[in-house]
């Protein structure tokens, strides 16, 4: 697996990487309470395969985790991934 730097950007609710010069990304809304929707990934095809949307995820999750977020997943891939 590539290693890939994932930034958050949360003015855009979205953790990010850099593929080559693409970006790959996580997007999520914050819900009422203390609850986080996870709710698109996108890989752009020179980067699929290569482990960078698993990163995304468990990067997101780890992040929702510390700030006491509880996980929600609308977005099927990180539904796969966190096993919701």
């Amino acid at each position: 697996m590539s290693t890939f730097e994932v930034v958050h950007k949360p003015e855009q609710c979205s953790f990010v990487a850099d593929c080559g010069g693409q970006q790959a990304l996580l997007t999520y809304r914050l819900k009422e309470g203390t609850r986080v929707d996870f709710n698109h990934t996108f890989v752009p095809k020179v980067a699929r395969g290569s482990g960078v949307a698993l990163k995304l995820v468990n990067t997101a999750a780890e992040w929702a985790r510390g700030q006491g977020l509880s996980i929600e997943a609308s977005c099927w891939y990180a539904h796969k991934v966190l096993r919701l």
